[in-house]
């Protein structure tokens, strides 16, 4: 695998003083320990981008060119969610920021840390060029992203500059975590620096421990579920260490308690355990609804979407057992998104991130269970069988099975981490052993973001043994194929399959909902949906960006040695394309909203 640091390494300038406000930004950025800043270059930061050139040369942080603003974002938000710590992205004043917007929503959604740069023409009228610097400037820009982040600034100093850089990096990276966006002003970029600057240590203002409960609040925790004759965990948003995956584990076989994780979430829990029930999925299994309903005592780990779930079981006023839902997530709500989702009826509400309440509560669940009864164990629960795909003709087409069981197949003996999972994802084919096993989704369904947090997932992987594969829709593909550049580019190793349905096939779902209850022809779904006549060639799109590539892959007997080839190229430290044409239609059915009314499956 080739040295990332020998891409794009400058020649050297001879002069690497502090002389420019633009350096002194460039040196907070290295004392905030950024890595990498992903960027699409824009006049707007110029005097910033020479100073992370010719004054810290191109090193801690690292540049990374993007083809377009919203791939910076997104390659941003998929190392988030690798680290759980933030990198850096450049964003050109107000157009940029435009175009970048909908992956910082996404990441919004996620949850994920990124600490943003932007900029504006001079502040100073006096010093804008005709036109451009005029439309290039906004009274307050921060108001475009204001909504969806955690909090902006644009400082007017450098002592001020400092201080906002520390804060927005204070502020992402505590829980819950999130983007933050400094707008620079390309004015005070190039002012030449006047007299030495006292740099603040960023050792004291880091964002603090992880909210923990108080200890009244853990011991009410802890008599509620010693005292449950079925708890059940549901496993939401939680940490991709591995300390913290261990200690989930164990307080579970502490509990005897089930266990449902969410597909939107990632990896939470191991999906082969026992004690997992059902695999997980984007829409619950009837099943998990009923384990709700059996639950006397509900421990939720920050869910995605607790009222929503509690919808679903149609009970009114929320379930009959116990719940318990550990969130920090009410700190970040506001009024103009609904990402709070459905408000849940819940018994005891803890104010804490997940993972600081499950290791200060194991050990007092650990010692009060001691002699205890495990009464699951008396309820027989039917586990759905998977769907093993069956050989047959090897020139059958291929299905959202046979990808998940191929794959799961190749795993042995190697460790892979997806970035993603299409709708039509087959969950009961392919189970997660380890934190880093799966990241979850992009978090706001903005499509395009796909290949850009592939990207980013490969880059905080390297050189970590793991081997980082996306699976995606050809929807998603094509909005953002551009990303994949970048990878190629900078030599990043990642698989990027397309689960190729040729269509905005999620759409057509949703339009035969809509004719069916209307008594109109379901037939004509398709129309305005079908990405055919002619079919797109994804795999030129990817060689159009350096990638090498290989499909359209149609028959069962071709996916196996595709994939097998694929695998090895980015064992080898290549980024590789893969289109793999499957049919149309979902593993697991799709909540579907009918008109007017609540949610039906």
């Amino acid at each position: 695998m080739s040295n990332l640091e020998d891409i794009e390494a400058p020649v050297p300038s001879g002069n690497a003083q502090m002389e420019w406000v633009s350096d002194v930004m460039a040196e907070m950025i290295r004392r905030l320990d950024l890595k990498y800043i992903a960027m699409n270059p824009g006049a707007s930061y110029r005097g910033l981008h020479d100073s992370l050139v010719n004054y810290l040369g191109n090193r801690n942080p690292q540049m990374l060119l993007t083809l377009h603003e919203e791939h910076a974002v997104s390659i941003a938000h998929g190392y988030a969610r690798v680290t759980e710590q933030p990198m850096g992205c450049l964003l050109h004043s107000n157009v940029g920021l435009m175009h970048g917007l909908m992956a910082i929503f996404n990441a919004w959604i996620n949850r994920a840390p990124i600490v943003m740069f932007g900029a504006t023409g001079p502040v100073d009228a006096d010093l804008r060029r005709p036109w451009v610097d005029w439309v290039h400037t906004a009274q307050d820009q921060g108001a475009l992203l204001r909504n969806y982040t955690k909090w902006d600034d644009q400082p007017t100093s450098a002592p001020a500059l400092c201080e906002s850089f520390l804060r927005a990096n204070q502020i992402a990276c505590t829980a819950p975590k999130g983007p933050t966006y400094v707008c620079l002003d390309a004015g005070l970029q190039e002012t030449r620096l006047e007299g030495p600057l006292q740099f603040p240590d960023p050792a004291r203002f880091g964002p603090g421990p992880a909210p923990a409960p108080s200890q009244d609040t853990l011991e009410q925790m802890a008599r509620l579920l010693i005292g449950a004759s079925r708890p059940l965990m549901l496993v939401g948003r939680v940490s991709r260490k591995r300390d913290d995956w261990d200690r989930r584990v164990g307080l579970a076989e502490a509990l005897g308690a089930k266990v449902i994780s969410e597909l939107r979430a990632g990896a939470g829990f191991p999906t082969e355990h026992p004690l997992h029930v059902y695999p997980p999925r984007y829409t619950p299994f009837q099943g998990t609804l009923d384990l709700m309903r059996q639950a006397d005592v509900i421990l939720a780990l920050d869910s995605f979407d607790l009222g929503g779930w509690f919808k679903l079981m149609n009970v009114g006023g929320g379930p009959k057992g116990t719940v318990i839902h550990c969130s920090v997530d009410s700190y970040v709500h506001n009024g103009w998104g609904k990402d709070h989702l459905a408000l849940p009826a819940v018994d005891l509400r803890v104010l804490s991130d997940p993972d600081a309440a499950v290791r200060l509560l194991l050990p007092l669940v650990e010692q009060g269970m001691q002699g205890k009864q495990k009464k699951w164990d008396q309820i027989t629960l039917e586990r759905p069988a998977p769907a093993i795909p069956t050989p047959g003709d090897s020139g059958r087409s291929i299905t959202n099975h046979d990808l998940a069981h191929a794959l799961a197949q190749l795993r042995e003996g190697r460790k892979f981490t997806f970035t993603r999972f299409p709708i039509g994802w087959a969950s009961d084919q392919y189970h997660f052993r380890e934190p880093l096993d799966y990241l979850g989704t992009d978090g706001g369904g903005g499509l395009g973001s796909g290949p850009g947090m592939a990207v980013g997932v490969g880059l905080a992987l390297r050189g970590s043994g793991r081997i980082p594969i996306t699976v995606i829709g050809d929807g998603d593909f094509t909005q953002g194929a551009t990303a994949l550049w970048t990878a190629a580019h900078y030599r990043i190793p990642v698989l990027v399959i397309v689960a190729n349905n040729r269509s905005n096939f999620n759409d057509e779902v949703h339009q035969g909902q809509v004719a069916k209850e209307r008594g109109r022809p379901v037939e004509n779904k398709w129309i305005g949906m079908r990405m055919s006549d002619p079919n797109v060639d994804l795999a030129a799109l990817a060689r159009a960006q350096g990638l090498e590539a290989a499909g359209p892959i149609e028959q069962v007997g071709d996916l196996r040695p595709a994939l097998e080839q694929a695998i090895a190229a980015v064992e080898d430290g290549r980024p590789y394309f893969l289109d793999v044409v499957v049919e149309p239609g979902y593993a697991t059915l799709l909540m579907v909203r009918a008109s007017g009314q609540g949610a039906s499956a």
